[in-house]
């Protein structure tokens, strides 16, 4: 299809656009909002991990619903990446992403005030929908503004941004928890400020020149897309208590969910606009940078957010504690993600980085399915940092690889797909990993202490260890530590496929145009008529 680019809105138009880059001072300052956005948006997939006990016993709420505290989350905003994507190809990005950060707030206010858990599941949805924008646009404007071959020092930078957040949110939500004045509400609230100054210093730094194109969204397919990946997180999440896994349920959904994904991929084939194109898929990197992004969203939120439970319930740590605990991830993903971005920008190469990075998170899963209710902090910090500096070499830079290898018109596509598939692989694993450790939680329980009064249905509240006699509460604590290990061996395989994917990228040299050059060049090659003999 053949696309003419309007003229600048001038109203959101860089004053030096014509030279086609931003200095990088001028790049600082842009990003200083989107950081901040990013920053936000991301800590609140994971700031509730700490207080998740708290306002599971506030709220009366059972294991299945603290699974879908956080899965709502991550699935309203895997499903809306590529409607925000496809959404930049037709208004100011600026805009979008200002528009996004609001429905942040609006979530935000509505899980603080929240009087039980029905409404904060409405509420984390809403959160995720503004999230899933600021996730996507944030790493388009970035490949408008960045060449590739500059893109590792920023990428680096934001990597260490997502990571931080991802990993520091159960710290910051144990320090409010544990604040008598504060409480778990603000683990919510605590994020509307900073998003408020994320949408003023957009608004002042951030100047991009739109590009208007006709396109329509394809909003069938949307709707097909996010009901078949709907269906299959439920089903993961209620399979084995609520259900067995082989009854005919799993069979109506399971069977339903993956109709209405083959549906959604007959009708992305035909519509002129898909949500996801499927012809970007016929690249090799860009394929394997997005098997290898489900499976890290899998074996990294999979994990990880369940660590804070363990540290919590089997080491009868305080939330607190539990999250400064989780501060040897944060370090050890932060160093790598920074350390290996400058190194892209200086010697251009970056395969090199996926590799070790692939292997380095198998490793750090296979130590940390070692784990039980009697091993050392100080074993446990290493084993985690192992994790951290694994995931920080891949994250970003599998973005990084398949923005070089794409036309410029396809950025947008190639990055929120990108976003999408990660998004939903930490949704798959959040749901799945939660239902395996509520499942294992219960058998092991019933094998120690007999049938629960629920009839094992894998649904009991999370135990509150104040009151529990001492017997039973060395074995609610024995129990949680096997079952927490047992989730990282099940994810040490995934992270394998991840490092497997990765070997087989072909690395090839960054692009040194931004996104903006290379997006004119394009179209005056196809403007230009080819010489006649």
């Amino acid at each position: 299809m053949t696309t003419t680019a309007a003229p600048a809105d001038n109203t959101d138009a860089d004053p030096e656009a014509g030279s086609g880059r931003m200095s990088h001072r001028e790049v600082l300052q842009a990003l200083s909002g989107l950081m901040v956005g990013m920053f936000v948006s991301i800590l609140a997939s994971t700031v509730v991990a700490n207080a998740l006990p708290r306002i599971i016993a506030d709220l009366h709420g059972s294991q299945t619903v603290y699974t879908w505290i956080v899965t709502s989350e991550l699935l309203a905003m895997t499903a809306t990446v590529p409607l925000w994507g496809k959404m930049a190809d037709l208004y100011s990005k600026k805009l979008l992403i200002q528009l996004s950060l609001g429905l942040f707030v609006a979530g935000s206010l509505i899980a603080g005030f929240t009087p039980n858990v029905e409404v904060l599941l409405v509420s984390r949805i809403v959160q995720g929908i503004g999230a899933g924008g600021m996730s996507a646009l944030a790493l388009i404007v970035m490949a408008a503004m960045i060449p590739p071959r500059e893109l590792g020092r920023y990428s680096g930078i934001f990597g260490a941004v997502f990571g931080v957040a991802t990993i520091a949110g159960p710290l910051i939500g144990g320090v409010l928890v544990d604040t008598s004045w504060l409480g778990w509400r603000w683990c919510f609230l605590i994020g509307v400020p900073f998003t408020l100054l994320s949408i003023f210093l957009l608004q002042r730094t951030l100047h991009l020149p739109v590009v208007r194109r006709k396109v329509s969204i394809d909003w069938f397919g949307a709707l097909l897309i996010i009901s078949g990946v709907s269906t299959l997180l439920v089903w993961s999440s209620l399979a084995g208590h609520k259900f067995a896994w082989g009854s005919g349920w799993t069979a109506l959904m399971v069977g339903g969910g993956l109709v209405l994904l083959a549906l959604a991929i007959w009708v992305e084939s035909r519509v002129a606009e898909p949500i996801i194109p499927l012809g970007i898929f016929r690249n090799r990197t860009v394929s394997l940078a997005t098997v290898a992004s489900v499976l890290v969203g899998v074996a990294m939120f999979g994990g990880t957010v369940f660590l804070s439970q363990y540290f919590q319930v089997s080491l009868g740590k305080s939330p607190t504690v539990a999250g400064l605990m989780s501060l040897p991830m944060i370090f050890g993903l932060l160093v790598s993600s920074t350390i290996a971005g400058q190194l892209i920008t200086k010697y251009g190469r970056w395969k090199m980085y996926l590799v070790a990075g692939g292997a380095i998170m198998t490793a750090g899963m296979v130590l940390l399915g070692t784990i039980d209710a009697r091993t050392s902090v100080l074993v446990l910090s290493i084993y985690m940092a192992v994790l951290g500096i694994g995931v920080g070499m891949l994250m970003q830079n599998l973005v990084l690889a398949a923005q070089n290898d794409v036309p410029a018109n396809e950025l947008g596509a190639t990055t929120s797909a990108l976003t999408f598939f990660r998004s939903m692989g930490g949704a798959i694993g959040v749901s799945a990993l939660g239902a395996v450790l509520a499942n294992r939680v219960t058998s092991l329980l019933s094998e120690k202490l007999g049938p629960a009064p629920d009839g094992g249905s894998g649904t009991a509240a999370v135990p509150d260890l104040s009151t529990l006699p001492e017997p039973v509460l060395r074995i609610v604590q024995d129990v949680y530590g096997t079952a927490t290990a047992d989730l990282f061996l099940v994810g040490a395989p995934i992270a394998l496929l991840a490092f497997v994917a990765v070997v087989f990228i072909k690395e090839k040299p960054l692009s040194t145009l931004s996104g903006t050059e290379r997006l004119a060049a394009e179209e005056k090659a196809a403007s230009t008529p080819a010489p006649t003999h």
